[in-house]
């Protein structure tokens, strides 16, 4: 997929935003280009990769709550990129996101995030926009990812006004496969089982980085197991 063209109209809309959406995407063509790259998104052979080859950024959100539908947003996003195992430390991605709002008390407890960092941050538009530039081709992988795709998925059709495509691949996939009892491990029970120490827990970037961890600990598990490629993985776990 011709990605540079894509990122060249991104790059030519940065600095027309206005707050709540994208001033700059007004016209017909640059919409349907936008539409075009989702449905392109998922052409590619992530799914026949041999794992030990696949390009994956795994992600993380924070945000107001649970409920994109009832009004909870983004607060944070963080990510970090992969090649088969291998953690790249150097690539990564952290932004706040703008909110206009007061920010929860419950969610500053827990993520640290308070009202006025939020305050001084860029607009979600601009923070996906760089997001997508940032993940290009690769795969996305969260952990328990329902939560992050119900929140990308709103996003993108509210603000770019197209379905949000891009593939995310649950680590539950992979650990479930590895062993049957486990069932929707909170992502500390899978540190604590694989020896790996947790940090920055609630953060965005915290929490992909440790993600990271899980996936290269599971990757190698299931291609002991036999699973090969991400079409293996899902086969096998559907039979599980």
């Amino acid at each position: 997929m011709a990605f540079e063209p894509f990122m060249q109209l991104l790059r030519g809309i940065q600095g027309k935003r206005v707050h709540g959406g994208i001033g700059g995407i007004q016209n017909s063509q640059q919409m349907a280009y936008l539409r075009h790259l989702q449905k392109e998104i998922n052409k590619d052979d992530a799914m026949s990769t041999p794992l030990d080859k696949l390009k994956v950024v795994i992600f993380d959100i924070e945000t107001t709550g649970f409920s994109p539908e009832k009004g909870d947003t983004i607060l944070s996003i963080g990510a970090i990129k992969m090649q088969g195992t291998t953690i790249i430390e150097e690539e990564q991605f952290y932004s706040l996101v703008y909110y206009d709002q007061e920010v929860p008390e419950n969610i500053i407890n827990l993520t640290g995030i308070t009202t006025a960092d939020v305050r001084e941050a860029p607009i979600l538009s601009d923070v996906l926009i760089n997001f997508f530039q940032f993940v290009e081709d690769a795969t996305l992988v969260a952990h328990h990812a329902t939560h992050e795709r119900s929140f990308m998925q709103h996003a993108s059709s509210k603000i770019f006004k197209t379905p949000f495509k891009h593939r995310i691949v649950d680590t539950s996939f992979l650990y479930k496969i590895v062993d049957r009892d486990f069932h929707n491990l909170s992502l500390e029970h899978l540190c604590e089982q694989n020896s790996i120490p947790i940090m920055d827990r609630h953060h965005a970037l915290g929490d992909a980085k440790m993600t990271a961890q899980i996936w290269s600990v599971y990757v190698e598990k299931v291609i002991y197991l036999g699973c090969e490629t991400l079409n293996d993985v899902y086969n096998h776990f559907a039979r599980i």
